[in-house]
């Protein structure tokens, strides 16, 4: 059976932080030539091919990746350790690793977790962002603790997890002043044909924003699509269509972003789920997380 030589791990983990040997050989103080031969080593221990040259540089492989986050934590812990260690009177986090689909609304995402930060135990939180299939992949093998989704647990996938309903708002739509004088008519007919920034196809709303079009005889110019809610929140702030937003956060969206709520949509909603592989919530963090949005954040639109 193979030993993990945590020497050689410290050395990938840093190859992997600084993207590339040379940043690494900088930071350890150590020749390029004896990181890459302690590499070698460790992929030779481990059986498996962590990095892969690409062009002038390098790139994790897919079980580079999985070792790095292991790699992170184990290194995490230790540093935590050394505290500990010298402050006799420091106390253990708890980690609390969350999975953030990238369809959820970052503003929305910050004000689910932020509870969790607030429990009298310290709390160590770990964010991962990504699409959801993956994301409850690595909660099945106990990497996560938490996956937020705009969606309940897929029925296709064969993992197993509970899906814990946290709330729903339904939608504003949002434009830049400049572009809403140049519109003509009242909500909801100034759409037609308006610039319109769609959802991504992952995104839960996308589907039930489109019927509504259909619904209302609304044909909107699709001016750009964004699976990432950042980003298309980007573009509307820089005029390039209008966009919708959970009416919960129409106050957040209208500061943040210099935009004006034109209307809203009071017929589509978007929901959230916390998803764990718990049916009773246990985790201290993952209870505070879902006891307070449910109590507090949706359904109570913010005011400008």
């Amino acid at each position: 059976m193979a030993s993990l030589n945590f020497k050689h791990l410290r050395y990938f983990w840093m190859v992997a932080k600084a993207g590339g040997i040379a940043g690494a050989s900088k930071q350890l103080h150590l020749t390029p030539q004896s990181i890459s031969g302690q590499l070698n080593e460790l992929e030779a221990s481990l059986g498996v091919e962590l990095l892969r040259r690409v062009g002038r540089g390098l790139e994790l492989t897919e079980m580079g990746r999985r070792v790095f986050s292991y790699a992170d934590e184990i290194f995490a812990l230790g540093n935590e350790l050394l505290e500990v260690a010298l402050d006799r009177t420091a106390r253990k986090s708890l980690p609390f690793r969350v999975g953030i689909a990238d369809s959820v609304p970052k503003s929305v995402a910050y004000r689910v977790v932020e509870p969790a930060l607030r429990i009298a135990e310290p709390v160590r939180l770990i964010c991962r962002e990504g699409r959801l299939a993956p994301l409850l992949a690595e909660m099945a093998v106990h990497h996560l603790d938490l996956v937020i989704a705009d969606r309940p647990m897929p029925t296709n996938l064969n993992v197993r997890g509970y899906s814990h309903f946290l709330g729903e708002s339904d939608l504003t739509v949002f434009a830049t002043p400049s572009l809403t004088r140049s519109l003509a008519g009242t909500f909801p007919a100034l759409l037609d044909k308006a610039p319109f920034l769609l959802p991504g196809e992952d995104v839960a709303t996308r589907p039930k924003l489109i019927q509504w079009f259909e619904a209302q005889h609304l044909y909107p110019r699709i001016v750009g699509e964004f699976d990432d809610s950042a980003l298309l929140k980007a573009f509307g702030q820089a005029g390039a269509g209008l966009f919708v937003a959970p009416t919960a956060i129409s106050g957040y969206v209208c500061r943040q972003y210099a935009v004006q709520a034109v209307g809203r949509i009071d017929s589509v909603t978007e929901q959230l789920y916390a998803i764990t592989t718990e049916r009773r919530l246990l985790h201290p963090a993952i209870v505070a997380v879902v006891q307070a949005t449910q109590r507090e954040f949706f359904g109570k639109p913010q005011a400008t």
